[in-house]
C-alpha cells in the first residue's frame, strides 16, 4: 500500500479528484494567543481506516468534510470550479477511524490554538496517523510534526466589530426543541461560544422575530425575547428574557448588541410580527397586515423604546447597543424609510442605528448617519467621508470583490482582513451566521449538510457559516478563513501601533504597481501568507 501526505496552507481546498497539491508549507508563525490552521493532505491507493491522534490540547484535527453545491458563482473567472459538484467545507469531529476510498485526495483540518501565556519560540504540532488498508495486516505509521512558531507578542483584542447575524429561530427548530426551552438556552450557549471564538463580537438581539428574509404575507417561526402585554389600552414590557440572553452572551465573550429591525425588509413598508397578550390571550399585534407608519405602531414605539433604553442603560450595555429601521432599502423607498428612520431616531438619541444599503444618496441627505455599505459599492462612501466607515457583503457580492462562497479561492475570503485595514473600515456586517431555512423562510426543516444553497437560491457559502452538528455547532472552512482574515487585521493594527500607520500600508504594497482596493488586490494565497509572515517578523522584531 501506498499512503502519502502533504502539509498545506488553510488558504487551499482539496478536492477528491484533482491531480496534483498545491499550497505545500513548512512552518507557520503566530502571534501568542493566535489561532492557525494548517492541513494535512493525503491519498492511499488503497482502501484505508485512518485512525488520528493528537499529543496536546491545544491541538485539535478535524476531517475536512464535502458537501453538496447545486448552485455556484458562475461568470466570474476568479473561482476554483464554476460547476455544480461537491466541495470541501465542514469540519467533522475525527471521533473513530476514518474509512477512505481509493486514489483520492482528502484532508485533515489541524488547528492550533496558542494562548498569551505560551512560551515562545518552535512548537511542533504533533499528529500521529494510522492508515491501515483493508488487505493487509500491518498498518502504515505517520508522525506528522509540523512546527509552528510562537513569537513574543501577544494578538491584541479585535477593535474591529463583526456582526454574523445569528438566526435564533433556526436552533430551535433544527434540534425541535420547544423555543426559550432549557434545551434552547443549552444549545443557544454553544452556539455564542463557537460565535465568540471566531471574532464575532456583536449579536443580533430578536426583541420580536426579525423581519429578514421572510416571504411577504409570510413568517417565520416565531423567536421573540420581550413579553409584552396589552390591556386598557396600555402596553407592558417585560425584559426578563431579554436579560437571561444579555447575561449568557457576555458570559460566553459578546461585546455588543443590535436589536432586531423595527420594519421589514427592502422598503419599511410593514410592521415585524410582534406577539402581544391581549387581555390573556395571545395575539399577532403587528406584522404584515400593520403598516410600518400607523398610529397604533408608532404609538407602540414610543412607548417600548424608553423603557427598553432605561433598561439596557440599568443593565451598563447602553452605550454597546445598535440599532436598525429596515435592512436593504432601495431608492424608490426613499419616503418611507425616511419617515420610519426619524421616529427611531427620535427616540434612541445619539445611540448608533446601522442599516446594510448600498445608495450614499441615504448617507449624503442624513436619512442614514451610520450606513453599512457593500463592499463592492465602498468608493462612493468613501469619496463621501463616511466615518466610522463599514461593510458587508452578500449574494450579489460576486464580482471581482471579496466573499465567502464555496467555489471561492479562500484568499478571496482571506484579504478581507487586509482589505478591511487598508480602509480603515470599523466594522463589518454579514446576514448570515446560521440561516438554514430556504429563501423567504419557506422551507424551515432543510438539513444543511445537503442543501447548501437555500433551495438553490443563495450560491453555496452565502447563508451560514456554521452547520448545525448532532450537539452543537460544526464548523467550516469559510469559518476559519473568515477568521484567519479578521486575525490578520488584528496583527496589522498591532503592528500599526509599533510603527505607525504609512510604514504598514507602505509594506502591504511592497512589490505591487497598484493600490489595493476591493476590486483590486494580489490572487494569491502565496501574497497573502508572505504578507502575514512578514507582519510577524516586524512585530518581533520592533
Amino acid at each position: 500500500m501506498n499512503f502519502e501526505f502533504k502539509y498545506v496552507s488553510s488558504l487551499e481546498k482539496i478536492f477528491p479528484d484533482q491531480k496534483e497539491i498545491t499550497g505545500e508549507i513548512k512552518k507557520l508563525s503566530a502571534l501568542r494567543g493566535e489561532t492557525v490552521s494548517f492541513q494535512i493532505a493525503y491519498r492511499s491507493d488503497s482502501p484505508i481506516w485512518l485512525t488520528v491522534e493528537t499529543e496536546s490540547e491545544q491541538v485539535e484535527v478535524r476531517e475536512v468534510a464535502l458537501a453538496p453545491s447545486e448552485f455556484v458563482v458562475a461568470n466570474e473567472p476568479d473561482v476554483l470550479r464554476d460547476s455544480p459538484g461537491l466541495y470541501p467545507d465542514p469540519l467533522l469531529p475525527v471521533k473513530e477511524p476514518l474509512r477512505m476510498p481509493p486514489d483520492q485526495w482528502r484532508a485533515l483540518w489541524v488547528t492550533v490554538r496558542t494562548t498569551p501565556e505560551d512560551m515562545p519560540g518552535i512548537k511542533n504540532s504533533t499528529v500521529k496517523l494510522s492508515a491501515k488498508s483493508l488487505w493487509e495486516n500491518e498498518p502504515v505509521k505517520q508522525v506528522c510534526s509540523f512546527p509552528v512558531e510562537i513569537l513574543s507578542a501577544v494578538m491584541p483584542e479585535q477593535k474591529l466589530i463583526h456582526t454574523q447575524w445569528f438566526h435564533t429561530d433556526c436552533i430551535y427548530t433544527h434540534y425541535k426543541v420547544p423555543c426559550w426551552s432549557e434545551k434552547h438556552w443549552y444549545l443557544l450557549e454553544k452556539y455564542f461560544r463557537n460565535f465568540t471564538a471566531h471574532g464575532i463580537n456583536m449579536l443580533l438581539t430578536p426583541l420580536w422575530t426579525p423581519p429578514l428574509d421572510t416571504k411577504v404575507d409570510g413568517e417565520r417561526p416565531t423567536v421573540q425575547l420581550l413579553d409584552i402585554e396589552y390591556e386598557n389600552g396600555v402596553f407592558s414590557f417585560d425584559f426578563t428574557r431579554l436579560e437571561r440572553w444579555i447575561d449568557l452572551a457576555l458570559k460566553c465573550g459578546v461585546k455588543y448588541f443590535e436589536m432586531s429591525h423595527p420594519f421589514t425588509q427592502w422598503g419599511a413598508k410593514c410592521c415585524p410580527k410582534i406577539m402581544v397578550n391581549v387581555s390573556g390571550k395571545m395575539e399577532k399585534m403587528f406584522g404584515w397586515h400593520t403598516s410600518s407608519l400607523s398610529a397604533e405602531y408608532v404609538a407602540f414605539l414610543r412607548t417600548l423604546y424608553p423603557q427598553l433604553l432605561a433598561f439596557l442603560k440599568e443593565k451598563g450595555i447602553a452605550e454597546q447597543c445598535y440599532f436598525h429601521i429596515s435592512d436593504e432599502p432601495s431608492p424608490e423607498h426613499l419616503e418611507n424609510y425616511k419617515a420610519c428612520s426619524k421616529i427611531i431616531r427620535d427616540l434612541v438619541g445619539d445611540l448608533p442605528v446601522i442599516d446594510a444599503l448600498s445608495h450614499v444618496d441615504f448617507y449624503l441627505d442624513g436619512t442614514v448617519k451610520h450606513p453599512i455599505p457593500a463592499n463592492n459599492m465602498i468608493e462612493d462612501f468613501v469619496d463621501a467621508k463616511v466615518d466610522p466607515l463599514w461593510t458587508y457583503y452578500c449574494i450579489s457580492q460576486q464580482k471581482d470583490v471579496p466573499n465567502r462562497f464555496f467555489n471561492f479561492p479562500s484568499y478571496r475570503n482571506r484579504i478581507m482582513g487586509v482589505l478591511m485595514y487598508r480602509y480603515g473600515v470599523k466594522g463589518f456586517l454579514h446576514w448570515g451566521y446560521n440561516f438554514w431555512y430556504t429563501q423567504f423562510s419557506l422551507k424551515t426543516d432543510i438539513d444543511p449538510f445537503t442543501c447548501t444553497d437555500s433551495g438553490r437560491a443563495f450560491c453555496s457559502g452565502d447563508a451560514y457559516l456554521v452547520y448545525p452538528g448532532e450537539k452543537g455547532p460544526v464548523d467550516s472552512i469559510r469559518g476559519e478563513i473568515t477568521f484567519e482574515a479578521f486575525q490578520d487585521f488584528c496583527a496589522l493594527q498591532k503592528l500599526e501601533s509599533l510603527i505607525g500607520r504609512e510604514k504598514v500600508l507602505h509594506m502591504i504594497h511592497e512589490g505591487l504597481d497598484y493600490e489595493l482596493k476591493m476590486k483590486q488586490y494580489p490572487r494569491s494565497a502565496e501574497w497573502l501568507l508572505n504578507l502575514r509572515e512578514r507582519v510577524n517578523q516586524a512585530i518581533n522584531k520592533a
